[in-house]
């Protein structure tokens, strides 16, 4: 990290000062006394914002690594740009109203907003930097396999001609230049957007003019334009900074310089005095077009006037002003790993049907009779699972009503689609949208009014709460009476997430999760005693929280010279500070601790009789790792839970999440597996220095699969193997089933 040396300082001063306790108190004593830590310092905790820049330095590893293909790698480096940019509207952006409003309250690491944002600046630089200095390599590999990218003035007149006349039937109409001087004042610039400063004059001279115009990428226009027949790109800002001349007719070009802006997502209103919570909403997303730019990204050789002229136009000091001596708003290098090139990609790879589904005719059934099913996705398949759960809950006529909470969805998922099937089929059906899940808002209010003019009982959940759980709760009038069929995610009801993301699922008839579901969608429907009586599900924000602080306390409780403790967690982050307090307790006692953590992480492991119990891995693979899995030693009957949320305050007491527990031998061992591949990989694996930083591993066999290879293989192997228990099966007598 690029607070190391500091960091280094803080840890030995702190180890200084817990060794000079512990002499005084031996020399008291005259016995050795093992060292006091106050769980309150500040250097005992790592810096939100820091960490999570440093799993970007991962990320951007993955382009780096020569042994990733090469357009895998096009996708890593944009998906390094897409993040840094969303960095800037939701963290940089939060911190910088902290500052505007005189805060200056010090986060657990001992930091104000100020300071933060001034680290951040630095990794930022870092990874910028590293990442441009790559993608020129890529690209020249790139061309290598047949596939240029290039600029306008390489192609000759005829291909230039081809592409100006692409241009000018195709986009050029789209384009609108707006002039900048005392008359015009300075235009409105959209977020995100790529733009050209245009300096110019008339023919005859006279004046310096300014005009800006914006690169007008998106809605079927390509960033990079394919010169016909050959296998070359050129950037489509390349394109119009070299045809000025349509735009611009007789005058003269002085220069042109390209800007890209970042904009404050953080537009959040005071929900709590709305009358009408989708109004609010609706003003949060018009109000966010307009939100204050936080950085601007410039050439690096941008003339200085300019510069300056553009920052205070912008309202930016000059610190936000990045530079970047190669491509510009990189995210768009994602497009070429949509490039259909098999060599250059991963091995394909198709989703398995679940072994208890495959040829089952009907879902409710095969929960039924076959028990619970633990669902791990991608490696099986989403379609044949969770949307056949409610394509067939939709039709089914035994059906009775279907309950459901929506943070994000899509429109190739099909779930709207089968819930207003299902309404028109005449089920009861309530849907619980989460108006507020960042960038989706505009998608949900539109997914909301569809479901509400289908007849669909739509709520908002509870005020100043996000719903972010992810439950389906379907009743059903079996053979015996009414049964609650029950679907708890870890991920969106997303086909696109559930195809690039791992995450996993819990389909069960299990009534006692039913009945707490029941409860839990009572309250999300009226926000009416969030105190409940669940049996099973760890709901947040009432249960989940203190419910996992007893949990690492009893290991603790536990843990003997017999009987070790075992606690191990796969989260996407561990931010809060009473979890992270409790850990390092459980590992003074000798509690073992193993945490994969995909990026932010407060805790620092590896610290001499506080946290060398610990150990902290990240993996990063060709898919986002998503899902969450708790686990609990528990004295030899061990607890394993899933579901939505993170060891985050904002998940534990600002959110509605629910872990559920996955029970029975079969289940246990399926996460067993999941948990020990993780911590057995290297070529994905990073582990986290006390520091902060991260190694890779390496294991003795370079040619190892990575924990994600690993799973796909054993998913194909599990189907593989229940296919052929089928088919030897012995065919007896069929007789029918008469419970349905």
């Amino acid at each position: 990290m690029a607070n190391a040396n500091n960091t280094q300082e803080l840890l030995s001063v702190v180890s200084a000062k817990v060794d000079a306790r512990a002499d005084t108190k031996a020399e008291k004593q005259n016995e050795p006394v093992e060292p006091e830590f106050d769980l309150d310092s500040p250097e005992l905790f790592l810096n939100r914002e820091l960490t999570w820049l440093e799993f970007n330095r991962r990320v951007l590893h993955e382009a780096q690594d020569e042994r990733t293909p090469l357009l895998e790698r096009f996708k890593f480096a944009g998906i390094v740009s897409s993040n840094l940019d969303e960095f800037f509207m939701k963290r940089i952006g939060g911190l910088k109203q902290q500052v505007g409003a005189g805060v200056r309250d010090l986060t657990v690491d001992g930091r104000t907003p100020a300071q933060q944002i001034e680290e951040s600046y630095q990794q930022v630089r870092e990874i910028e930097a590293q990442r441009d200095k790559l993608v020129p390599q890529l690209i020249d590999l790139l061309a290598k396999e047949g596939i240029r990218l290039v600029t306008y003035d390489t192609l000759d007149d005829a291909d230039k001609k081809t592409v100006r006349h692409f241009y000018f039937e195709n986009i050029y109409p789209l384009v609108t230049p707006q002039a900048v001087d005392s008359t015009h004042p300075f235009p409105f610039i959209s977020n995100l957007s790529l733009n050209l400063l245009v300096t110019l004059r008339h023919g005859d001279g006279g004046e310096e003019l300014r005009a800006r115009v914006k690169v007008p990428t998106g809605l079927g226009i390509p960033r990079f334009l394919e010169v016909p027949g050959s296998n070359r790109f050129v950037p489509l800002e390349n394109v119009m900074s070299n045809n000025l001349d349509l735009l611009f007719p007789k005058m003269q070009i002085e220069a042109c310089e390209l800007f890209h802006v970042t904009r404050n997502a953080n537009t959040a209103r005071a929900e709590d005095r709305a009358d009408d919570l989708l109004a609010i909403i609706e003003s949060e997303v018009r109000h966010r077009k307009f939100a204050q730019i936080v950085r601007v990204v410039i050439q690096h050789d941008m003339d200085l006037f300019r510069r300056g002229m553009l920052a205070a136009e912008l309202g930016l000091d000059d610190t936000d002003v990045f530079e970047t001596r190669g491509l510009m708003a990189t995210r768009d290098l994602v497009g070429f790993s949509e490039l259909d090139i098999p060599a250059l990609h991963d091995l394909p790879h198709h989703s398995i049907d679940h072994p208890k589904l495959v040829n089952m005719p009907n879902i409710f059934h095969a929960v039924r009779d076959n028990g619970s099913i633990l669902l791990q996705h991608p490696y099986e398949s989403f379609s044949t699972s969770v949307v056949r759960f409610l394509r067939e809950a939709s039709g089914d006529p035994k059906v009775r009503a279907i309950k459901m909470t929506l943070y994000r969805t899509s429109g190739d998922t099909k779930v709207i689609d089968y819930l207003i099937d299902a309404a028109q089929n005449g089920k009861q059906v309530a849907v619980v949208v989460e108006l507020k899940a960042r960038f989706d808002e505009a998608a949900n209010i539109r997914w909301s009014s569809r479901m509400e003019e289908a007849g669909i009982h739509v709520t908002y959940g509870v005020m100043g709460l996000k719903t972010h759980c992810k439950v389906i709760l379907v009743l059903r009038n079996d053979y015996d009476g009414l049964r609650r069929y029950v679907h708890i995610g870890t991920g969106n009801y997303h086909a696109g997430n559930a195809r690039a993301y791992t995450d996993l699922g819990l389909l069960t008839c299990d009534q006692t999760i039913g009945q707490d579901l029941t409860e839990l969608f009572n309250y999300l429907t009226t926000g009416y005693t969030p105190k409940r009586d669940y049996r099973k599900i760890l709901p947040a924000p009432k249960l989940l929280k203190r419910s996992l602080l007893a949990k690492i306390q009893r290991e603790v409780d536990h843990h003997s010279k017999e009987s070790h403790g075992l606690i191990q967690m796969k989260i996407n982050a561990l931010e809060d500070e009473d979890i992270t307090k409790a850990l390092y307790r459980a590992s003074q006692s000798g509690v073992k601790i193993d945490l994969i953590v995909r990026d932010t992480c407060r805790l620092r492991p590896g610290i001499s009789n506080l946290s060398d119990n610990i150990r902290v891995i990240s993996v990063i693979g060709r898919f986002l790792e998503h899902s969450r899995i708790y686990f609990f030693k528990n004295q030899d009957n061990p607890e394993y839970y899933i579901g939505s949320a993170d060891a985050m305050k904002r998940n534990l007491e600002n959110r509605v999440e629910v872990l559920v527990p996955v029970e029975g031998s079969d289940l246990q061992a399926g996460l067993r597996i999941i948990l020990d591949t993780l911590l057995s990989d290297s070529p994905g694996a990073w582990q986290m220095n006390a520091d902060g930083s991260y190694v890779q591993l390496e294991g003795k066999d370079s040619a190892a699969a990575s924990s994600q290879q690993s799973l796909i293989q054993q998913a194909a192997d599990r189907l593989r193997e229940a296919t052929r228990l089928k088919r030897r099966k012995p065919q007896g007598a069929r007789r029918r089933n008469i419970r349905q």
